[in-house]
Order: C-alpha cells, then sequence, then structure tokens
C-alpha cells in the first residue's frame, strides 16, 4: 500500500513539471573544408549554449542551392546561401523552376570565388582552365553555379570535363595528382585551401575585370574583389576575384518568435560569432540588412528596435 502511494505521489509531481523538450534547430551550411560549415557550426553551438529550450546543429549539404530548397521546404530552420541564389530563389529564377518560401534573416560577409590551381598546371589566368581537371564545388552549389558562368565568360566552360566534388574531396584529388585545380565559395581564408596552399606549389588563379565586366551587368549581385595579400602561402598580393555575398535565411514562413530569439542571439553575442572563424568577425550589426531578399519579420524586428 505504502509503496503505491509513493509510486502515485511521483507521477503527480512529475507531471506538474513543465515540459523540457528543445526546440531543434537545424542550419544547412555545405562542406566540411568551407566557411558556411565553419561559421554554421559556431552558430549551432552559440545558439545552443544561449538561447533556452533550443538545440541546434549545422548540418554538412551541397551549400546554397540545396540549402534554399530544403529551408523552403521546412527540411532545415536555418541555411547559408549567397545573395545571387538566395535572390534566384525567391523569384523563380537560375536552377530554380518555381518561387522558393524563402526570407532574409542576416547579410553574413562577402563570400569570394576562388581559383587554386597547381604550379605545375602552368594556369596563370581563369583562360587556362578550360585544357584542365577542374572542379567547380559539388553538384547543386552556388560554388559550382558561379564557376560555370565565370568559366563560360571566358568560353573555357565544359560541362564534360570538370568535376563535382565537396571541397574536401577536391583538396585531396589535388593532393593525390588526381586533379589541376579547385573553385570554392567561401569567405577567406578558407581551411581547403590554407591546407593546399601550406602543403603544395599552388597559384591562386586571378580573374580578369575587363573580362568579367559583362557577367557584373547580367548579374549586378556580383563583384569584383581582392583577396588579401598573405591570406595564403605564396600569394603575397591581393588577387582579383568574384565576389557573392553570404547571407543566414530562412523559410518565409518560419515562426516570427524563434527567427526573433535566434538573430537577437546571434547579433547580441557577435563576440563571440567573431571568434569561430576569421570571415566571421565580418558579421556586423550595420551591414546586416544589406539582403537581396525580404528580410523575415522576425529579424526585421530584431533590427527595428536595434
Amino acid at each position: 500500500m505504502m509503496k503505491r502511494l509513493i509510486t502515485a505521489t511521483a507521477l503527480t509531481v512529475l507531471a506538474a513539471l513543465p515540459a523540457s523538450a528543445d526546440t531543434r534547430v537545424s542550419i544547412g551550411t555545405g562542406g566540411t573544408g568551407g566557411v558556411f560549415y565553419a561559421i554554421g557550426a559556431g552558430m549551432a553551438d552559440i545558439l545552443s549554449k544561449k538561447l533556452d529550450g533550443v538545440t541546434a546543429n549545422a548540418e554538412v549539404t551541397g551549400a546554397s542551392v540545396e540549402n534554399v530548397r530544403r529551408v523552403s521546404a521546412g527540411e532545415m530552420t536555418l541555411g547559408f546561401s549567397s545573395a545571387s541564389t538566395l535572390y534566384e530563389g525567391k523569384n523563380g529564377q537560375g536552377p530554380f523552376e518555381a518561387a522558393q518560401n524563402v526570407a532574409a534573416v542576416a547579410y553574413l560577409y562577402p563570400a569570394i570565388l576562388q581559383i587554386a590551381a597547381t604550379k605545375a598546371s602552368g594556369a596563370d589566368g581563369v583562360e587556362d582552365l578550360g585544357d584542365l581537371r577542374v572542379s567547380v564545388g559539388p553538384p547543386g552549389s552556388n560554388s559550382a553555379v558561379l564557376a560555370e558562368r565565370l568559366m563560360t565568360a571566358y568560353g573555357v566552360f565544359d560541362l564534360g570535363k570538370v568535376s563535382f566534388l565537396s571541397y574536401t574531396e577536391a583538396t585531396d584529388a589535388i593532393k593525390n595528382g588526381n586533379l589541376d585545380a579547385s573553385i570554392i565559395l567561401a569567405g577567406t581564408p578558407a581551411s581547403a585551401f590554407i591546407e593546399l596552399t601550406t602543403t603544395m606549389d599552388m597559384t591562386i588563379v586571378p580573374v580578369d575585370k575587363d573580362k568579367v565586366s559583362g557577367l557584373l551587368q547580367e548579374y549586378p549581385f556580383y563583384e569584383v574583389i581582392d583577396i588579401p595579400g598573405g591570406v595564403y602561402a605564396g600569394a603575397d598580393q591581393p588577387v582579383p576575384a568574384l565576389g557573392d555575398p553570404a547571407i543566414l535565411f530562412t523559410a518565409a514562413d518560419a515562426d516570427p518568435e524563434l527567427v526573433y530569439q535566434i538573430t537577437k542571439t546571434l547579433f547580441d553575442n557577435l563576440a563571440d560569432v567573431g571568434a569561430v572563424h576569421p570571415a566571421a568577425k565580418d558579421i556586423q550589426r550595420a551591414t546586416a540588412t544589406n539582403v537581396p531578399v525580404p528580410l523575415h519579420e522576425g529579424a526585421k524586428r530584431y533590427f527595428d528596435e536595434n
């Protein structure tokens, strides 16, 4: 009898306690060798530690195009995307057959299309890539989209010759002698290129501003931006490259309160965010609303307050 009373009392107490199930926040990033993943993993850690009731994790994906599709479909809470891909997704252009259900959370940092070729390949410019074994990034990634547009502007893109490898796979293929060059879209420095340039003789291949002028007119969200000198071993001078800003986004119909709390947690802790990767130091409130599609109402509420 006493045992049954104790059990009943315990059940009553347990029933009175509030539910403790966490809200799970998934963040679509990119390959593990890219900056999307590094910063996304850092953000997930900050959200899990500092936002009560939330457990966040960074997912390895094919980057921008895949992230837009999966966030739009409700398969992930947040995603990283280049500005161009997010714009095209919202408007049903480019690789998207229909308008996607997405809204911006914040401008993050300038992402740069970076090209590393082995010294042995002799590549000094984009025009030299047509005869080489080149990886343009994972299938469905914005790296692959922008690399195709750049190489097409130079007249050297051949779908039958390029490879669609993750950044880590491309790095390994170059080190094994199975690839001549890798193209990635990321903030600087990118871990994949740090590894390449410190272990092999590599050239960071520049773009010619005159040869991409038509590309910039057709796609005004791109820009020519320098990779700073000294970022990679053997590249002491600035290297001109194409830039496409990185944007954090969510579904347009995502819970406004959750998006507000996520935005607040990240931007109220910018020192912690900036510590996860050098590129994350560029994430600032002053530039956060420079986005190519409308802000989500939860993010807009936070920036209006601040």
